[in-house]
């Protein structure tokens, strides 16, 4: 997720490698359609928290491996940048269609047609509500939220997509 050049994106990263792009405001895949080295994520939230802690961690590695040190756990940090992947999450969405009507499509990928609309209308309207409850409340740090998103983000295993097995992309304490 550090920034290149548009005609360098598989190659000589911009601003000595300072500069991370996350979410909405990176490119979204690397390479071309018949030849994707990264294929393109979807511009949802998980897949730009899951960004956004990924480019966290190589933050830390950057720091180390330019001052020597790092003010965070630095026996936990890996001395080499971790390569981006596609987020496991990335192919989970639920979309609002009106105020009683949602769908949620589960195990998606960068492929046409992949997927599976698992549950819609009320009850996809009602998951989508649980979804955006539980979200703000971890944000205002509330037990509930806290523990619910944790898990979601710390899941034993990526169950599809494109990235690897551990969660934590082989930190030396695996």
């Amino acid at each position: 997720m550090q920034v290149t050049g548009k005609s360098d994106a598989e190659g000589k990263v911009w601003g000595n490698g300072d500069f991370f792009a996350v979410g909405d405001c990176n490119y979204g895949c690397i390479g071309t359609p018949k030849k994707w080295i990264l294929p393109p994520i979807p511009k949802i939230s998980y897949p730009g928290e899951e960004q956004a802690m990924h480019a966290c961690v190589n933050l830390m590695i950057k720091d180390r491996q330019t001052y020597g040190g790092c003010t965070a756990a630095p026996c936990c940090v890996p001395s080499k940048m971790k390569a981006t992947w596609w987020p496991w999450g990335a192919g989970m969405f639920a979309t609002s269609l009106g105020p009683h009507d949602a769908c949620f499509v589960l195990a998606a990928n960068h492929e046409k047609g992949s997927g599976f609309m698992v549950n819609w209308w009320i009850p996809g309207a009602l998951q989508k509500e649980i979804i955006e409850t539980t979200k703000v409340d971890e944000m205002k740090d509330n037990c509930i939220g806290i523990l619910i998103w944790h898990f979601v983000h710390h899941t034993p295993c990526n169950c599809w997509g494109k990235g690897p097995c551990c969660p934590c992309q082989g930190c030396p304490n695996c």
